[in-house]
């Protein structure tokens, strides 16, 4: 074994030492609040990611989605797929400078909040996505004060991924892990609309 390889080894070994006692350490198990936000894309994807993953887990699934709802997306047409383990609601009004109608806005979110609030108090539920929840907080279509009350009573064992740009400091103070989404280049910019499997 040369010098390289033998210094190679013996990092990997303290690493090793490292990373299992930070493993011997994560004792507790409960339900999380994760956060993913930023300007940069992938928050509703990782979002579904770990719905997909719950999934596989056999684990039952509450999707709601904020916001979108003006067209149809991948994600929608797939986990519809899954009536028995996933209950998937949309708002349906679309972006916010499509409507221009605040108080239309306001009131399909309330209704749509009806809907997370009661997958948030089920306890049958392992995983509640809130896609696009911090854009409704950011425009104060409902008030944070009430999301952080009913993220508190919700089940203990109960995840929760909420993304979205912007979410407010408050719940980013609640949560568990927060993830900021950096965006360096987007096809956008340059005149691409969104694509089918990327964006849609």
């Amino acid at each position: 074994m040369n010098k390289e390889t033998q210094r190679h080894q013996r990092r990997m070994q303290r690493h090793k030492a490292v990373v299992d006692a930070a493993v011997a350490r994560a004792t507790e198990e409960r339900g999380l609040i994760l956060v993913l936000t930023g300007n940069g894309k992938g928050k509703s994807s990782s979002g579904f990611g770990m719905v997909a993953r719950a999934l596989g887990h056999g684990l039952k699934i509450g999707v709601v989605q904020f916001i979108k709802g003006r067209f149809s997306t991948g994600e929608e047409a797939f986990f519809r797929r899954f009536p028995e383990e996933v209950q998937y609601h949309v708002m349906g009004t679309g972006f916010t400078w499509e409507t221009q109608d605040k108080d239309k806005d306001i009131a399909a979110t309330e209704a749509t909040w009806t809907k997370a609030e009661a997958l948030l108090n089920d306890p049958d539920i392992a995983l509640v996505l809130l896609d696009e929840l911090n854009i409704v907080l950011k425009h104060s279509y409902l008030q944070i004060e009430r999301v952080l009350e009913t993220l508190a009573k919700r089940p203990p064992q109960q995840h929760v991924v909420i993304t979205g740009r912007a979410a407010p400091q408050a719940l980013i103070d609640v949560a568990d892990t927060v993830t900021e989404m950096n965006g360096v280049k987007h096809a956008f910019q340059i005149g691409i609309k969104a694509q089918k499997g990327i964006e849609l």
